[in-house]
């Protein structure tokens, strides 16, 4: 199946229109995640990673989380445009959820300034906010996108997609 792209209206940005390779962009936007009942992390010194056909994933800088909250686990993955990431699981009371967190620990030279940055699965927290607007997780498992009104896809992830 092709992909029959959105077109972006004024203010939105389609993800047909991000790059391959994956690029590291910064960006001022506020960042809050809720893992139950606590603001788990909160940034407006975000990096968001842009990808053709994915919403743009945000990597929150460890200052700004509250790691205390965040248990590492022997799972590893590795990206060919980021690096090697290594997973965490989060626990708050008695929430208590398995490899929802990663950090590059070794990264390409492109990505060198993520790795004091922990990206997360929207899917697996209470909530995510990108400047005040809840976040809608990317389908799938595997990504770890943030879809907000001002993202247009379709999108990598969804049913039909496995060959973009």
């Amino acid at each position: 199946m092709k992909p029959n792209p959105i077109p972006p209206e004024p203010g939105q940005e389609s993800v047909w229109d991000y790059p391959r390779p994956a690029i590291l962009q910064d960006t001022d936007k506020h960042i809050k995640v809720i893992f139950n009942g606590i603001i788990l992390a909160e940034t407006h010194k975000p990096k968001r990673v842009l990808e053709t056909s994915h919403p743009p994933s945000y990597y929150i800088p460890a200052e700004d989380i509250k790691l205390e909250h965040l248990i590492a686990t022997p799972k590893k993955t590795m990206c060919e445009w980021k690096g090697v990431c290594q997973y965490y699981d989060v626990s708050v009371g008695d929430k208590y959820v398995n490899n929802a967190v990663w950090k590059y620990i070794q990264t390409t030279p492109n990505f060198n300034s993520i790795q004091e940055y922990y990206g997360l699965y929207v899917s697996l927290m209470d909530a995510c906010y990108v400047n005040d607007e809840l976040v809608k997780p990317q389908t799938g498992g595997f990504y770890g996108g943030w879809i907000t009104s001002d993202i247009v896809g379709p999108f990598k992830g969804e049913p039909g997609t496995n060959w973009w």
